[in-house]
């Protein structure tokens, strides 16, 4: 079942991503296109297919996939599937970061690479954070409460960050930036995001029987000779490292790490071991279809690719808390 599912879903993801690159206000041979800029030939359709579509569609992709894969590992890890990044204030203290750099140049010795050492620095500090509140235990209660305290100091921290912009247009740069989006990105963001990814997804998918031991209770996975608090670490060094360069390069794009696993769950007998490289593909679907659905707003009007997460995911959480609301009546 899980792989007939991962083949749907690759196949699912590859139509979809030409399909994003035919989409757009000009109509061009995308194939031609993609063809002359291999070759070096400076033509109209290189321009519009490889410079601006190409690049837009893989960020989609990517972004997509590690905040999935990020939420899926950390559900795993904490034992709690109403864990997101987003929720848990961990999207939000990789924000904060990366605007306080973009805007005061901190880290200005790092160049090109300070706005995501600075996401990664806030992704990975808010995750240590939420961990040393939550306890040994990590009871589903005291992390919720854990994540909204962290939530709350976040929002303030960055409201913060935007109340000492440099100038009312910075402010107002910083704004559109924090509602995410992939547009106007070129694929140097592609080949900064690509690897911590990678990095990021070896370190979640070698602590897979770790996962998979946790969900049978902490003592169980101890007694099966897992290593929990190492490989817990690691689990948290991976998602810093998706959710941190995914924000830093792209905004905040919240509930994709929340519905994605949701989604998929049941189709994969409810294990979090074989949910993550499924999720990965889903999540890549969620934010690509979004994107284009942000492509088809009318001129002039574009909205960001965060609102629209936000208008489609909010809907899927409040449904979820109804949900346990209902078990536990």
């Amino acid at each position: 079942m899980a792989r007939s599912l991962n083949i749907v879903l690759m196949l699912l993801l590859i139509i979809s991503f030409w399909l994003s690159l035919q989409l757009g206000p000009v109509e061009v041979n995308v194939w031609s296109g993609l063809v002359d800029w291999l070759r070096g030939i400076n033509s109209d359709a290189a321009l519009i297919a490889a410079e601006v579509r190409l690049p837009r569609g893989l960020l989609a992709m990517l972004v997509g996939a590690a905040m999935a894969l990020a939420g899926a590992a950390l559900q795993g890890l904490l034992r709690n599937p109403l864990v997101d990044p987003a929720l848990i204030g961990v999207s939000q203290g990789a924000a904060i970061a990366a605007a306080a750099v973009f805007y005061f140049n901190f880290l200005a010795f790092l160049g090109s690479y300070a706005t995501l050492a600075a996401g990664l620095f806030g992704a990975a500090a808010t995750l240590v954070i939420l961990i040393g509140l939550s306890g040994p235990v990590a009871r589903p209660a005291v992390i919720i409460m854990a994540g909204l305290a962290i939530s709350a100091l976040a929002s303030a921290l960055l409201a913060l960050v935007l109340n000492f912009a440099p100038s009312p247009y910075a402010m107002q740069e910083l704004v559109f930036w924090l509602l995410g989006s992939v547009a106007h990105q070129s694929l140097q963001q592609v080949w900064l995001l690509l690897p911590l990814l990678i990095l990021g997804a070896v370190l979640v998918f070698s602590q897979r029987r770790l996962l998979a031991g946790l969900s049978l209770g902490e003592q169980v996975a101890e007694s099966m000779g897992l290593a929990v608090v190492r490989g817990s670490r690691l689990v948290i060094a991976g998602a810093a490292l998706l959710v941190g360069g995914s924000v830093a390069v792209a905004g905040n794009i919240g509930f994709v790490g929340l519905l994605a696993p949701h989604l998929l769950r049941p189709l994969v007998g409810y294990r979090p071991d074989r949910l993550l490289l499924p999720t990965m593909s889903a999540g890549a679907l969620m934010v690509l279809w979004a994107d284009m659905l942000v492509r088809l707003s009318p001129p002039g009007r574009e909205l960001k690719l965060g609102v629209i997460t936000a208008l489609l995911g909010a809907p899927f959480f409040i449904m979820l808390v109804w949900k346990e609301r209902r078990r536990w009546l």
